[in-house]
């Protein structure tokens, strides 16, 4: 009898572990429909942990996007930048403690029409989840979470070093120029070095620019450039700008500017003598500060030419 009650119990937690098994698949295959790619669904704040969710947030929607492509990836997990669809299959599921489990999902490449791309290869991707408060969430990507983290890091601090020199150059420069409502310089950095503890140089390409604001659009009231590097140091926290070498006007200009960026001087005159990037670079950065003080701006134009949509 006792024998008997074995083999039961036994079966029973066979079956028990079965069903999670299959439990936990159908769980991974509902969850794979959220997995972000190229946007991030606000629904699928429902199917994450919170600080994934959080974190993904930040990624997608909070930050600046003016070096978004040097980190594209990030922002499409399965799908690349080819226009197809992931189309998943979770093939197993194993748990790693009670509130956690990793989910192994083979992804085809599908096309709008239904039919599968014959040169893109199977790839197998981890979806990482946890159980919080009875229902399992995804809490990870292929590692893709800490990846962002570190993204984000670093975004920051760039964007605390952009906010110094923004500062110095409407402060210390701006001030020189013919002034209208706003002054918003355009930044492009050729490089940033760290030069010591709390200390380090920038080398770029900065634009001046004062505007009025006339219905939808920014007037240039007036502008100019000042190329150079740039000494910053961090005190109580803060960044500041202690000094600024720019290269000369008139006939010494590229002799200065070759002595001042050195081995970034190639990659500085790529960017100083094309228009095309530098309108690309204005426009990008005019729409963050559009976005970020919730002006109601749609277009910047300079005198004598057409207005340019942000």
């Amino acid at each position: 009898m006792k024998r008997i009650l074995i083999i039961i119990l036994a079966a029973v937690l066979l079956a028990a572990c079965g069903d999670s098994q299959k439990q936990l698949m159908n769980r991974a295959e509902e969850l794979c429909k959220y997995i972000p790619d190229h946007e991030l669904l606000e629904k699928s704040k429902e199917f994450m942990t919170p600080d994934f969710y959080a974190v993904l947030d930040t990624m997608f929607y909070r930050l600046p996007a003016h070096e978004a492509m040097d980190h594209e990836w990030l922002y499409y997990f399965v799908t690349g930048n080819g226009g197809t669809i992931a189309d998943y299959t979770v093939t197993g599921v194993q748990k790693t403690d009670e509130t956690h489990a990793t989910a192994t999902i083979s992804v085809r490449q599908m096309w709008e029409d239904g039919s599968f791309d014959p040169s893109s290869d199977i790839e197998e991707h981890q979806l990482s989840m946890e159980k919080v408060n009875g229902q399992w969430l995804m809490c990870d990507f292929d590692d893709h979470k800490q990846d962002c983290i570190r993204y984000i890091e670093n975004n920051r601090k760039e964007q605390a070093l952009r906010d110094a020199i923004s500062d110095y150059l409407v402060k210390e420069i701006g001030v020189h120029y013919m002034q209208g409502e706003l002054c918003i310089p355009t930044l492009m950095i050729v490089s940033a070095q760290e030069t010591g503890a709390n200390q380090a140089r920038v080398w770029g390409d900065f634009w001046i620019w004062w505007y009025n604001q006339s219905g939808d659009t920014l007037m240039t009231v007036s502008g100019g450039n000042h190329s150079g590097v740039l000494n910053i140091i961090k005190q109580n926290g803060a960044l500041r700008v202690t000094s600024f070498e720019q290269t000369v006007d008139g006939a010494g200009n590229d002799a200065s500017a070759r002595r001042i960026f050195g081995s970034h001087y190639d990659i500085y005159q790529n960017m100083h003598s094309n228009q095309n990037v530098r309108e690309a670079v204005r426009s990008e950065q005019l729409g963050e500060y559009v976005k970020s003080h919730n002006l109601k701006i749609k277009y910047y134009k300079d005198y004598g030419w057409d207005a340019v949509k942000l």
